[in-house]
């Protein structure tokens, strides 16, 4: 019985219990001997007991590791989904295919240097309970705090099929709840801040890749950096959620959003599409037809060398939403495109050259 879980090796026990006294009737019947099976059933019981309580005081013990490591990370009732589950994270690392977040507050060094520390200190911990308090609440996992950034993960260490989903869910949602601060901050004669977003999919290493002495559950691998590359490119679109197309692959019926670019990011030679994040689910007709579906059209005739075309839609985009990054980005681009013409061969990639 000190092989099985409790109640199956209670069961495997009374089976054996009752196997034992038949075969001794038996005996007692056919040979009149009296089999004396006492000693074995007090063993069993022993052993039963012995092994259900160090099983017992093992998985309590386990479970609140696991509560105390992981409390800082995730919503107590993803801890408590991951442990009734039984699926326990691997300390050292394993491979996932999962999503992760970047978060970061744009001209923090400028903010922080017109306001004395103690002012700034409390207008970043306001800002960085609250998104907190947002990833929570769509089961992300808070990796770590760099200064003014947040890095969050989406499908560890409890794994749900729709990480890279609830990952955009919390982008807008952090900057829904970063308005709402900023307007609080109005209404105190405080200036507020804008941050950056990027996102990206695939598949990452995962676990406890601390030291001995210090437990660090985080992520790394090159789309790691992919999606911390991805928030720093806000800063050319002048944007504010940047997603990936692994991402955009796995929300396609869902999100709302615009390609950007074609991209090679520092250190990759392979390029990828990027995208805006705008909304999910439903988007006002107005910001549909003009920012996404206008846009689109102004850079389709843009890869296609027919500047004055694209110039046309992104210029109508913009009489509509004047201060639209990526639109004024592009019309830019194809004026500069018509005094010094890229080669025949201009595939339409961008390369980023910083990180």
């Amino acid at each position: 019985a000190q092989y099985f879980k409790p109640f199956p090796g209670l069961f495997a026990g009374v089976f054996i219990i009752l196997l034992f006294f038949s075969t001794g009737l038996l005996i007692f019947v056919k040979l009149h001997i009296i089999a004396n099976l006492m000693p074995g059933a007090v063993i069993f019981v022993m052993s039963y007991g012995i092994n259900t309580v160090d099983r017992v005081l093992t998985e309590q013990q386990q479970k609140g590791f696991y509560r105390k490591a992981f409390q800082h990370y995730v919503a107590s009732s993803v801890v408590e989904s991951m442990l009734s589950s039984g699926e326990l994270p691997q300390f050292g690392g394993e491979r996932r295919f999962m999503t992760v977040l970047f978060s970061d507050i744009r001209s923090f060094t400028t903010y922080s240097e017109k306001y004395a520390p103690e002012a700034v200190v409390q207008r970043l911990s306001e800002y960085l309970t609250a998104m907190v308090d947002v990833l929570f609440q769509h089961n992300g996992t808070l990796d770590k705090f760099v200064g003014d950034e947040i890095m969050a993960v989406f499908g560890a260490p409890y794994y749900f099929k729709n990480h890279a989903e609830r990952a955009c869910l919390t982008a807008l949602d952090m900057v829904k709840r970063l308005n709402m601060l900023k307007q609080q901050w109005a209404e105190e004669r405080i200036e507020g801040f804008n941050i950056g977003i990027g996102i990206n999919t695939g598949n990452m290493l995962v676990g406890n890749l601390g030291s001995r002495q210090l437990f660090d559950y985080t992520v790394i691998g090159d789309e790691v950096n992919l999606g911390a590359r991805l928030e720093g490119a806000n800063k050319v679109y002048s944007t504010t959620v940047i997603i990936s197309e692994a991402t955009y692959n796995e929300v396609r019926d869902k999100a709302l959003v615009r390609e950007l670019d074609i991209v090679r990011v520092k250190g990759k030679t392979k390029p990828v599409r990027i995208y805006e994040l705008c909304g999910m689910f439903s988007l006002p007709e107005e910001q549909r037809h003009y920012q996404i579906d206008l846009y689109t059209q102004g850079l389709t005739a843009m890869r296609q060398h027919d500047w004055h075309q694209a110039i046309q839609h992104f210029r109508e985009v913009l009489q509509f939403f004047p201060e639209d990054g990526p639109a004024l980005l592009q019309m830019q681009r194809c004026i500069q495109f018509m005094k010094t013409p890229p080669g025949p061969d201009w595939d339409g990639v961008v390369d980023f050259a910083s990180k």
